[in-house]
């Protein structure tokens, strides 16, 4: 959001940022750099070479790791970063400048001693494809070190190579993973005589191992990945179609010759932007807009996140929900093919749930049928299993888990919303004890600048934080001093546009837009909440907000 706006009311400020996402066919996320490391290794044809490699460089940390997070989530982007300096050094291309190759090579040398440090075993972060991309960039490194040790002309000779790189100890695989996966999960799929389409965002993980008769023939980008599409061209027995490029270079001008994990995310962002505002609010001039988003991703047979996803109930459980938000008679019929006698699964062959999920379509039927309560024949019983689902898989500590999401604070402000909403309408005394759980657990958690964060305080899981708070069924005192000191530090946290990465696909990742619409739909929920003596501020009209 810019600095002419970050000041103003807050109807100002929702209808700025509903014009920004509309105006932006891409969506607000930082470029990855497992990503981009993934495109640097497979398509050293694509045009931009040496700013992704300056990316890389400078991105490595003091450490000698790459990544965000803590130092589990930094083992994938760091094998990423590490198998793509190698694979740069190995082509010993006279075009790479002598002192590029030279950092290179350091930054290797730091990178593997980075990776060598990291605790032996799990439990790792549970990110996309972790369980195949993991092993298959281990098994690239292992294949690169002594090609290089054994050829000192790939470096040009400009550059000694380490000991550390010659014959002797692999890399170790981290233990939790399997070594043979990767090359089972191809040869399963060939046997089969087709990748699903749930493999097609991750397919760097097995395109080594994947017949060439498999491998999706596109024109754009496979599974909505960078990575993937350049593994996909790095496979062909041709050169890259004039469509994979153009796909790639179309990216990469985004992202200033980087590429993000997941290429554009409109559907994705609009929806939770759309839904985040809508609680505190939609202005009526963004209205339009929203109606028109809704009307766009709509799907009855399913909504997908970004082009070359799978369908999923996530998605398509928001798309039914903001459709009713803004008053569009688009039904939850197309959560039905993924509901599984309980709940819903995420998409078709799904191996782990999520609650997010659950809980965005326990929103959806539950504002659907507050609309047509003739439909609580038909979705009454399927809603008290979902809740009851829902209230299952809530922790001892009273937090909700979801892999979707590195913080518990989202997971459990969608499920503690949900359920303070939808969870006891059918007399459901163990969806309110659930919700009372969880606002202890928070009212405990919050830190001593008023913030709350897994990592570290962040104005994003605060006003998950502050949601939960303001979902309780009673305002007590300790409610209030936590809600007071939650304002008080959002409305002192600089607006940089910069936020911490907590996110799951492949790696972490930050959607900015959908971060700054909880944010700023809290900061308007805080300043418009009923205060402990019992005076509630006056709601302001649009034309004062």
């Amino acid at each position: 959001m810019s600095d002419t706006v970050v000041n103003a009311p807050y109807s100002q400020q929702a209808a700025h940022l509903v014009a920004k996402v509309d105006q932006d066919r891409w969506g607000s996320v930082r470029p990855s750099l497992y990503e981009t490391a993934r495109v640097i290794s497979a398509a050293p044809w694509l045009p931009g070479e040496p700013g992704r490699i300056a990316y890389l460089l400078n991105e490595q940390s003091s450490d000698g790791s790459w990544g965000e997070g803590p130092e589990r989530y930094r083992l994938l982007p760091t094998l990423s970063a590490v198998e793509a300096a190698l694979a740069v050094l190995l082509r010993g291309t006279t075009a790479t400048p002598a002192e590029t190759t030279r950092r290179l090579a350091t930054a290797v040398d730091r990178g593997l001693a980075a990776l060598r440090a990291l605790p032996p075993a799990g439990p790792w972060p549970d990110t996309a494809a972790a369980e195949i991309l993991v092993p298959s960039l281990v098994a690239r490194i292992n294949e690169q070190l002594p090609l290089i040790a054994d050829n000192a002309s790939s470096v040009d000779n400009r550059t000694p190579v380490p000991d550390s790189w010659r014959p002797g100890p692999q890399l170790a695989l981290p233990h939790g993973y399997d070594r043979a996966l990767p090359e089972y999960a191809a040869k399963r799929y060939a046997s089969a005589g087709g990748l699903p389409v749930k493999l097609h965002h991750t397919f760097e993980g097995i395109a080594a191992y994947i017949p060439q008769t498999l491998v999706p023939d596109r024109p754009d980008l496979l599974g909505s990945s960078p990575a993937a599409t350049a593994a996909r061209a790095a496979t062909a027995p041709t050169s890259p179609s004039a469509g994979t490029v153009a796909a790639l270079e179309s990216v990469a001008r985004r992202y200033a010759g980087s590429f993000p994990e997941a290429a554009p995310i409109l559907v994705f962002e609009r929806l939770w932007v759309a839904a985040a505002l809508a609680r505190a609010g939609l202005p009526a001039v963004s209205l339009p807009t929203v109606r028109r988003w809704a009307a766009e991703i709509y799907d009855p047979r399913g909504v997908r996140g970004a082009p070359g996803l799978m369908t999923d109930a996530d998605d398509t459980a928001m798309a039914v929900l903001v459709s009713s938000l803004v008053g569009l008679p688009h039904g939850p019929e197309p959560l039905d093919r993924f509901h599984n006698g309980s709940h819903y699964d995420c998409y078709i062959g799904e191996d782990t749930g999520s609650v997010t999920a659950n809980a965005h379509a326990l929103q959806a039927l539950g504002a659907h049928q507050r609309r047509h309560p003739g439909a609580e024949r038909t979705y009454g019983p399927r809603t008290d299993k979902l809740r009851d689902w829902l209230v299952g898989q809530q922790r001892p500590e009273g937090t909700w888990p979801d892999k979707w999401h590195a913080s518990p604070y989202y997971a459990t402000a969608r499920c503690v919303s949900t359920l303070k909403q939808y969870g006891g309408q059918y007399g459901a005394d163990h969806a309110a004890t659930a919700v009372e759980t969880a606002v202890a657990w928070t009212v405990d958690t919050q830190r001593d600048d008023g913030s709350w964060g897994v990592w570290g305080g962040t104005a994003e899981e605060t006003a998950y934080a502050a949601q939960i708070l303001l979902s309780a069924a009673e305002h007590r005192p300790q409610h209030a001093r936590a809600l007071h000191r939650a304002e008080t530090y959002l409305n002192g946290v600089p607006n940089t546009g910069h936020h911490p990465a907590l996110w799951h696909d492949k790696t972490l990742y930050a959607p900015g837009a959908m971060i700054e619409a909880e944010v700023l739909a809290v900061r308007e929920l805080l300043r418009t909440r009923p205060r402990p003596s019992g005076r509630e501020t006056t709601t302001p009209t649009d034309a004062e907000r």
